[in-house]
This record gives structure tokens, C-alpha cells and sequence, in this order.
């Protein structure tokens, strides 16, 4: 059970209101889940969203290689409710259904292509180490750019927030819901 929920729309305050509409009239056209948590802090809430917008609709990764970033990031931080949406958003987007299977699984996916490998390389680097080998970073430069990589890095920062918001709040899984991940050290969850 969510430990807290949206505010009612006349108990919103005027800042509160304004990011509610502002993500609303963006490229989401609803208030993401994690925006609940944020709202506290409206000014947070507002740049938050903008920048979540920003790396899900406007970086030279294409969406396959977005939601890739996102997948490892879920998975890494065990967040049930990223990990539903964005595999959902992932296969709409082409993405080979064995490969988030093999996310979820802890297991190493067979990936299409070089940005593909180095996008799930260097997000799953960032996670288990904080920095990119000089080969990876190499690598990656070379197949994305100094652009993408700065954009992946972004992903996984971003979603790394986002990750802790849903899971610190409880946010999101409604309690008939069967979770995908398992978590050793939250077992249920």
C-alpha cells in the first residue's frame, strides 16, 4: 500500500497545481507516478518531470535504446513499478521480448547491435561501479557519442531518482499486483 498518495485536486496547492498541469499538457499528458512524490516540493516536482521528458522524448538514443537504460536501472534498484511501465513502453517500441526476460533475470541479454550492448555496458557499469572503464568509455563515445553517453548517463541518474521515489514511497503497485522482479532482500515485494 502506497504510503502516499495524490492530493485531491481542490487540496493542491497553487505550485502544486501549476506542475500537475504543466507535466499534463507535455508529452506524458498525465502525471507520472513519481510526480506524487515530488509534489511536496513543487519547484522540485517541475524540474523533475521537465528533465525526465527531456531523456525519455528528446536525446539521440532511440527508444529501444532508451527503455534498455531504463530496464537495467529497474531492475538494478528492484522497482516494480518502472519495471512494468517502461518493459511495456520497451516492447511497443520493438524491443525483443527475451530481452527483458533476461534483465529480470539477472541474466545478460543477447542484444541487436553495438549501441544497444554499449547503452546496457556502460548503464550496467554506472550502476555496480559509479564510473566507466576507460575501454567502455572508449567504446561508447565511439558508438554513441559524447552526447548519448552524457544522455545515458543521465538515464540512469535519473532513473536511479525515480527508483528510490517509487520504492520509498510505495508508489504505484497496486496490491492484487504480482511483481516480476525478485528482490533476496525484500522477499514478497
Amino acid at each position: 500500500m502506497a504510503r502516499i498518495e495524490m492530493p485531491a485536486a481542490d487540496a493542491l496547492t497553487a505550485e502544486q497545481a501549476a506542475a500537475c498541469a504543466e507535466v499534463v499538457q507535455g508529452p506524458r499528458g498525465k502525471v507520472p507516478v513519481p510526480m506524487i512524490g515530488w509534489l511536496s516540493n513543487p519547484e522540485l516536482a517541475g524540474r523533475l518531470q521537465k528533465l525526465g521528458a527531456l531523456l525519455r522524448f528528446d536525446t539521440s538514443l532511440s527508444a529501444v535504446e532508451t527503455e534498455l537504460a531504463i530496464l537495467v536501472c529497474a531492475r538494478h534498484w528492484t522497482s516494480h513499478v518502472e519495471w512494468k511501465a517502461h518493459k511495456a513502453l520497451a516492447l511497443k517500441a520493438g524491443m525483443d521480448p527475451a530481452i527483458p526476460a533476461a534483465i529480470a533475470g539477472r541474466r545478460h541479454p543477447e542484444l541487436r547491435g553495438d549501441r544497444e550492448r554499449v547503452v546496457y555496458a556502460l548503464a550496467t557499469a554506472l550502476l555496480q561501479t559509479g564510473r566507466a572503464a576507460e575501454p567502455l568509455y572508449r567504446t561508447a563515445v565511439a558508438d554513441l557519442g559524447e552526447r548519448g553517453v552524457t544522455e545515458v548517463i543521465g538515464l540512469v541518474g535519473y532513473y536511479s531518482l525515480v527508483s528510490f521515489t517509487l520504492n520509498t514511497f510505495e508508489l504505484g503497485m497496486p496490491e492484487s499486483a504480482v511483481p516480476e522482479l525478485e528482490d533476496p532482500e525484500f522477499p514478497g515485494t
